[in-house]
């Protein structure tokens, strides 16, 4: 009986830890508290609803949300209504067809609400809204990493104790990737007055966190990483089919010139110039010069997709000797350092009006820079590879890195002479000497 009791309750546990394995695949080493925030503020009360202001919050680091922008969508607890919205609108009006009169704004049952395009008039507008659902990264510009709209609920219940929060929210930014908890109860929202001598609270406030795993968003990686250097003519490229062998499916350059005529605008549906990695976006990482006391690497962002402008793109790298850069040129700059004492982790953009414009896959559509790094004697070596950055990320997600034992090597480095055929062909005679 006690034995059973014991399998029973072994695998009790391990059933529970294997479903407890979804809740952290969404972690993020570098960005560990990372999250969206949506939160809804309910500010006044109607005759049979109230209304809100919905904010949602990019609290991280690295992470935006690029064009065409977000969606954002829910399930009503009860047979909620949207009379009206200001800087958002929902994408369907559903069956409204038993309201008489003023017929709202949207019916449905699991409605799905995007944000307004720049240039609408400013009767629909409210704070931070209208830019076409795209937000900017915590580190790369705090302002504009929120967006809010104002929503009008009806047949919804008029007290705290009456309302219900929406249901299974979900946040497309654009695509999927994000998974959405339930609301919480959360203290009132307190608003400043523009003269900031008043405050005043929401009635009611329910926070959402949603949070991205890459392996949601995507099956296949997004990008990839090659790397060369000054002292090696060997460039060593992205692996073969590093996001995917897409057959039949990609763009021979050599008619490239006629594709952007026929291509749409940041489609979610990539249309890829014909490569030996078939990723969107390849990183190339030259070790360029080597000086006494500084060294310095170029970088290179190349886009192969013919679909797909990158707005504010971002750079991720990891590399031992970022606690020493001395400049950087023509990219913007900021350390990542989630833990303390440990500061290898840069981040980094393009310059606002100048190269934070990624442009599809062509002629331009590649973004550069130099960075100069200072040595340090005790840790600084141009052998077996470290030189080479450890992990890069482009806009999020993480890129697939040449193995390491491809990595450009020091003329003579002991690795070649262990592979070359010489050196294997005497050990291999030594061998049998010994055996016999």
């Amino acid at each position: 009986m006690g034995i059973r009791f014991s399998i029973i309750s072994v695998l009790f546990l391990f059933l529970l830890s294997w479903t407890s394995f979804t809740s952290t695949e969404a972690y993020d080493a570098l960005d560990p508290t990372g999250n969206i925030t949506i939160k809804w503020d309910i500010i006044s009360w109607t005759a049979d609803g109230y209304v809100a202001v919905v904010s949602i919050f990019n609290f991280q680091q690295y992470r935006h949300i690029q064009a065409p922008g977000w969606q954002l969508g829910w399930s009503w607890y009860k047979k909620e209504v949207i009379w009206s919205m200001v800087g958002a609108q929902a994408t369907e009006q559903g069956d409204c067809s038993k309201f008489k009169g003023n017929i709202p704004h949207c019916c449905k049952k699991t409605p799905t609400v995007v944000d307004l395009l720049p240039g609408t008039p400013y009767n629909q507008q409210i704070s931070n809204c209208c830019r076409g659902g795209v937000i900017s990264s915590w580190a790369q510009d705090p302002a504009t990493a929120v967006s809010s709209f104002q929503i009008s609920v009806g047949q919804s219940g008029t007290t705290n104790t009456t309302v219900r929060a929406p249901r299974n929210v979900t946040l497309k930014a654009p695509g999927p990737g994000y998974t959405c908890g339930p609301a919480k109860v959360v203290p009132p929202t307190k608003f400043i007055s523009n003269d900031k001598r008043r405050k005043t609270q929401a009635m009611l406030t329910w926070n959402m966190t949603c949070t991205y795993s890459q392996f949601l968003a995507q099956k296949t990686p997004t990008c990839c990483v090659s790397l060369s250097a000054f002292y090696n003519k060997t460039i060593v490229p992205c692996p073969t089919c590093s996001c995917g062998c897409q057959n039949g499916t990609c763009v021979d350059p050599k008619i490239a010139s006629v594709v952007p005529a026929l291509s749409g605008k940041n489609n979610l549906q990539p249309l890829l110039q014909c490569t030996q990695h078939m990723c969107p976006i390849r990183v190339h990482w030259h070790v360029k010069t080597n000086y006494k006391e500084y060294w310095r690497v170029k970088v290179t962002i190349t886009n192969f997709n013919y679909n797909m402008n990158y707005s504010q793109w971002n750079l991720v790298v990891q590399h031992p000797n970022f606690d020493n850069i001395t400049q950087l040129f023509s990219f913007n700059y900021k350390p990542l350092s989630p833990y303390s004492g440990i500061n290898d982790t840069a981040m980094l953009w393009g310059i606002k009006f100048y190269n934070d414009f990624l442009s599809q896959a062509g002629p331009i559509g590649n973004v550069q820079s130099e960075l100069l790094f200072q040595k340090d004697p005790s840790t600084f070596t141009f052998e077996k590879g470290w030189a080479f950055p450890r992990r890069i990320y482009f806009n999020g997600d993480n890129c697939v890195m040449p193995p390491p034992d491809s990595y450009p090597w020091l003329p003579n480095a002991a690795s070649n002479l262990a592979t070359s055929p010489f050196i294997i062909l005497l050990i291999t005679f030594f061998s049998v000497l010994i055996l016999m």
